[in-house]
């Protein structure tokens, strides 16, 4: 697994991932494996479009196979927005950030990224 020295990339991309959000993990940005890129994420906002229910949202980092939750289990209430993440994180090859909520649909999420290499 390669990551790019960061302190001379020659290619920063911004990114902007979206998604509804179901009850099964799932990818909302991946980083392949032999990539030779690294992303950083610098905001995950979910808004809940349910106008009367709270929704519960997960949000883990996928590496190896397994999950290492960023956030497990956080209510967002009903027509309400959170961000998720406080300061950037970094996706290295063969990472992905998986988001599920605890109702099909009721959530979306937004990712902002770059992807340097």
């Amino acid at each position: 697994m390669a990551n790019p020295n960061i302190v001379a990339v020659a290619t920063i991309n911004g990114k902007t991932a979206v998604a509804n959000v179901t009850t099964t993990a799932t990818a909302i940005v991946t980083n392949s494996a032999a990539s030779n890129k690294v992303f950083k994420v610098n905001a995950l906002i979910v808004s809940n479009i349910d106008g009367t229910n709270n929704a519960d949202v997960s949000v883990d980092l996928f590496r190896s196979s397994y999950p290492y939750y960023i956030i497990r289990t956080c209510s967002v209430p009903a027509d309400a927005s959170i961000d998720l993440i406080s300061k950037s994180i970094y996706l290295e090859e063969g990472d992905s950030l998986r988001v599920a909520a605890s109702a099909n649909n009721d959530l979306q999420v937004v990712c902002s990224y770059e992807e340097i290499s």
